[in-house]
């Protein structure tokens, strides 16, 4: 396991029977970001990412 992925695993752990929607995830990043804006990068390349269904595509 890397480093990276502890927290990856720790939300599996914790939540990983919870149903969420997708606005609550982007409201959840969102959050984040707003306590954390040294990471607005990294969590859009994120959104993104995940709304162009796990490719880098502009389309």
């Amino acid at each position: 396991m890397y480093f990276t992925d502890r927290g990856l695993e720790e939300l599996t752990d914790r939540r990983g029977e919870e149903q969420v929607s997708l606005a609550w995830l982007a409201g959840q990043m969102q959050a984040f970001v707003d306590q954390n804006p040294e990471f607005e990068v990294p969590v859009e390349r994120l959104a993104t990412w995940l709304a162009r269904g796990g490719t880098d595509d502009d389309e």
